[in-house]
């Protein structure tokens, strides 16, 4: 099978895309499309763990870390001890990091918008599940 024929070639190349698009956008707010995903993790809960952000993002615990650094530096996030288990470490945004909420996710929007812009309404609807059913993985 020639390369660009194959499907990891062509999700890859199609996430780079999607990614350098996403990436020029939100440059505006120093924030990085990963950064994005730790941030959207934490726009939804009072707090997350490091291990719950990897698992939501699909990414590695060690890669969740460095972002985690990263962001901490920026002023985005903090990680706190849990009082009641000195254990667990929770990752909460900051007044900054909550601050981006709605111009980050006007982004995301347009972003969506213009990338799928090309498809009608049930495509992108057909689109998005046929990704789903991909990275679920049950299926191979």
């Amino acid at each position: 099978m020639e390369l660009t024929q194959c499907i990891n070639y062509l999700l890859t190349t199609a996430q780079h895309s999607v990614f350098q698009y996403l990436n020029g956008k939100l440059s505006e707010y120093d924030v990085t499309p990963s950064q994005y995903g730790v941030l959207s993790c934490l726009w939804q809960r009072e707090f997350a763990t490091p291990k719950q952000i990897s698992e939501i993002l699909c990414l590695e615990t060690s890669t969740i870390s460095g972002v985690l650094d990263r962001m901490q530096k920026k002023g985005l996030i903090d990680r706190v001890i849990n009082r009641d288990d000195r254990r667990e470490v929770r990752v909460v945004p900051t007044e900054k990091g909550k601050a981006l909420q709605e111009p980050i996710s006007k982004i995301i929007d347009e972003v969506n918008e213009e990338v799928l812009k090309c498809f009608t309404e049930d495509e992108v609807a057909l689109l998005k599940n046929q990704l789903r059913i991909i990275a679920e993985g049950k299926h191979f």
